[in-house]
């Protein structure tokens, strides 16, 4: 999975594989008093960044290319690997995974191109996790098995269908609060 720099950052330098100090006092006795402003100001308290060493093979690289290596680690956020992903279901799966399933299944029918669709990915991600052990959630790309769709009449997207038992319980079409899908939810678990 690849991270994404969201803001820059300084942080005081630290050991690879070492915590960062989350408190704004740690924050200022690590930080020079020649800079003329209150340290504290600098970062406000801050939480989940680790110090990481850059990999052997980059270092490698690195001195090849340069015939000198950088020691300096780079921060990384602990929280970019607490992301749910939706898994994928294909007109292959379908089967197995929807229709044969002995907990009820809340589909979303979404096309990579669709911002509502990504808009609401991240509230069935949500769902997922809440309601895990009690129901499965799957997304199937329209773009890509474009036979479900049809039978299943979706003629707007993103769509999310539940079933039970392998029939189509409830629909709900578009963008929708998580409110409305955890109704919706509640009717069959």
């Amino acid at each position: 999975m690849a991270a994404v720099v969201l803001e820059s950052l300084s942080v005081p330098r630290a050991r690879p594989g070492s915590v960062v100090s989350s408190t704004p006092r740690a924050m200022a006795a690590a930080v020079p008093a020649s800079l003329g402003y209150p340290p504290a100001a600098l970062i406000s308290e801050f939480k989940g960044l680790r110090v990481a060493g850059r990999s052997l093979r980059v270092s490698l690289a690195a001195r090849r290319t340069s015939g000198r290596v950088s020691h300096r680690g780079a921060v990384v956020c602990e929280a970019q690997n607490t992301a749910v992903e939706v898994p994928d279901v294909t007109k292959d799966t379908w089967q197995s995974l929807i229709l044969d399933s002995d907990k009820p299944v809340m589909v979303e029918f979404w096309a990579p191109w669709c911002g509502p669709c990504r808009m609401i990915l991240p509230v069935i991600a949500k769902l997922s996790k809440t309601y895990e052990g009690k129901l499965n959630c799957f997304k199937l790309n329209t773009d890509q098995s474009p036979e479900i769709a049809t039978q299943y009449g979706i003629r707007s997207i993103p769509t999310i269908i539940i079933f039970k038992n392998g029939e189509k319980k409830d629909a709900v079409i578009g963008a929708v609060p998580e409110s409305t899908l955890i109704t919706s939810i509640e009717k069959f678990v």
